[in-house]
């Protein structure tokens, strides 16, 4: 277990007890959630080191890693990513302004993203922890994806668009990530990172239960606010930020189970509406975001 004496985003030592909330995806186990006072970061305490880490990914309902999995909440899922593969594309090619390019995608999972833009004449690379994922956008997607030690191997300025979907969240040093980011990112090249945001509706409503707090996988929760400390700390400007509008339902619909809720689907399928419905007014308490960086 790792313990934070202070605050991992502006060293404040002036931290107090959040939410206590559980590993509802898979082990059960209790974990908190910390508040820093002085800047507003939350984040889990008490997480397991990346050693042991991996214990809490072993699951084939981890459906990031997995493809296979059954049940309509991983047919939610499915049906979602694919809708939304193809309006990454374009986000990348619009805030870009490129049809072609070299694109890493960090934590690209099974290599659909991956395979999205290669068809679509991009290079790309990938850097993904997990074995199964990593080999299946090999075989499966025909995508050359490797292991995170290699990213220290590439080349400085190489990248017109680095990406990471849902990732960011789940390093235990994201600083060092944001680091080799700006490194290899060619000069007026982009960086995107999508994340859940605690500051949502759904996440005021459904507190210890909201899924995408998924401890102790996630290590940090950002909310506009403390991501913009975050990307002014690391050295990046934010260009534009936008919502994922087709994750609220995800998130809900899983929310909806953890409580208990027999008809957990159609209940997530109506509040996701509502809290969509909402979001579109004040669009920085969309379920997701995504920040769009310029280094500095």
């Amino acid at each position: 277990m790792i313990n934070y004496g202070i605050c991992p985003l502006c060293d404040s030592d002036d931290c107090r007890l959040h939410l206590q909330t559980n590993d509802f995806f898979l082990s059960g186990e209790p974990f908190s959630l910390v508040r820093c006072r002085t800047c507003g970061f939350i984040f889990t305490c008490s997480p397991p080191d990346e050693k042991s880490i991996g214990n809490y990914y072993a699951s084939e309902e981890y459906l990031s890693h997995n493809d296979s999995a059954k049940g309509l909440t991983s047919v939610l899922y499915r049906f979602a990513r694919k809708l939304m593969l193809v309006k990454k594309r374009k986000l990348v090619e619009r805030i870009s302004g490129k049809k072609s390019g070299r694109l890493l995608d960090i934590g690209s999972g099974t290599g659909h993203f991956l395979r999205e833009m290669k068809e679509s004449g991009w290079t790309v690379n990938g850097i993904e922890i997990n074995d199964k994922a990593r080999k299946y956008s090999v075989s499966e997607n025909n995508v050359e994806v490797e292991i995170p030690e290699q990213l220290s191997t590439y080349l400085s300025g190489s990248y017109d668009c680095v990406t990471m979907w849902h990732v960011l969240e789940h390093f235990h040093d994201p600083f060092q990530y944001a680091s080799e980011t700006k490194r290899l990112l060619k000069p007026g090249g982009i960086c995107i990172i999508a994340l859940p945001n605690c500051n949502s509706y759904d996440a005021e409503y459904y507190k210890k239960f909201w899924s995408a707090y998924d401890v102790p996988r996630h290590l940090w929760h950002f909310s506009p606010s403390t991501f913009s400390f975050f990307a002014d700390r690391a050295g990046f400007t934010i260009k534009a930020i936008r919502s994922l509008p087709l994750d609220v339902f995800y998130i809900s619909a899983l929310s909806e189970k953890y409580k208990g809720i027999k008809f957990h689907f159609i209940a997530g399928m109506l509040k996701g509406i509502w809290f969509g419905f909402l979001s579109l007014f004040t669009k920085e308490k969309s379920s997701s975001l995504v920040y769009i960086l310029e280094k500095r």
